[in-house]
């Protein structure tokens, strides 16, 4: 799709070019809400990169899940101050990660999560991997710092958001350590302790 919305010749060619790929390749009028429900679901699975513990085993604690939530609502928040309508998949249903959702609504999103990624060859994120095999930087700074910037200058507190960069980062410096302490830490910012 385009940024602006409009269906054009260039995104119909790239579209039948990608199909040859992947016959499920869509066009869309709103990329944008793709990508912010990409950047939602891309938090959560940061978070769960802070461990070795896999995707859906993550997902699935439902110990973490209120701090999770606030990481994800975070993300819509900014699209929905924006005018983005998010999209969702692999389970995450963005409607269900905004402030006083009903809390059946996001369990089910989790459990629908964790359904996808139990069926997936794919235990572990891609950042996961750069942490625990590769030894390199994730891509949290482009990823994550600017929607943190947005956020605040929507008057959003990103500090979940924040957290999680530092953590990220402090992983890749090898001053810390892949484990669900991780999530503690990033609880602890939650709860405002």
């Amino acid at each position: 799709g385009e940024l602006s919305g409009k269906f054009t010749e260039r995104a119909n060619a790239t579209k039948q070019l990608l199909a040859n790929f992947d016959s499920n390749t869509e066009l869309t009028s709103n990329i944008w809400g793709y990508l912010w429900g990409k950047l939602g679901y891309g938090s959560l699975l940061f978070a769960t990169a802070l461990t070795n513990d896999s995707i859906a085993d993550v997902l699935d604690m439902t110990d973490y899940h209120p701090v999770l939530t606030a990481l994800a609502i975070e993300m819509t928040e900014i699209a929905d101050a924006k005018g983005v309508q998010s999209l969702g998949f692999n389970g995450y249903d963005p409607k269900a990660f905004r402030n006083k959702t009903d809390p059946e609504k996001t369990l089910s999103s989790f459990k629908a999560m964790v359904a996808h990624n139990r069926k997936s060859a794919k235990t572990h994120s891609g950042i996961w991997r750069d942490l625990a095999i590769r030894k390199r930087q994730t891509e949290v700074d482009p990823q994550l710092t600017l929607p943190i910037k947005i956020g605040e200058e929507l008057g959003f507190n990103m500090r979940l958001t924040r957290c999680l960069v530092k953590l990220i980062q402090d992983i890749e410096n090898g001053q810390r350590e892949l484990s669900l302490s991780n999530l503690d830490e990033l609880n602890k910012i939650f709860k405002g302790r």
